[in-house]
């Protein structure tokens, strides 16, 4: 978007990108040296002229942009987390009887099955307190 807002169509893509500071051909920007090819030529001494660059904020944008920190949007589906809730409720921590209920659509092992839980403990650790805490409570009263 940034580019965008500071492109002018009436000039070619080069001189837009130049303008911005940005390189169209990553090949001449940042050539690679011959002596790296196998291939030793002593250099004249020039330079490549440096570009003018009119529009600095568009890189300087894109570069704090790029520094953000990402936004974690990993979820967990709502089937796995009903499976899970509904594995734990019925049967504690007791994976084997888990890998045999008639729920498990998937036959998933009891190691398969730990696993799933132990992702759903790791995604929503409050959620999962408060829900051991909430079958405490519903066997207290049950006794």
């Amino acid at each position: 978007s940034h580019i965008r807002h500071a492109w002018d169509p009436h000039k070619s893509v080069a001189q837009n990108l130049a303008e911005m500071g940005l390189a169209e051909d990553p090949n001449k920007a940042i050539p690679i040296p011959k002596k790296l090819l196998g291939m030793e030529v002593e250099s004249d001494g020039q330079q490549p002229g440096k570009k003018l660059v009119r529009k600095p904020y568009v890189v300087n944008e894109m570069e704090l942009e790029a520094s953000l920190p990402e936004k974690k949007s990993n979820t967990l589906s709502r089937d796995l987390i009903d499976y899970v809730r509904y594995m734990i409720q019925n049967h504690g921590e007791n994976y084997k009887e888990m890998a045999r209920d008639e729920k498990n659509y998937y036959q998933d092992t009891p190691k398969q099955i730990k696993r799933k839980i132990n992702v759903y403990k790791n995604f929503y650790p409050e959620e999962y307190k408060n829900f051991i805490e909430s079958l405490k409570a519903e066997k207290m009263e049950v006794q």
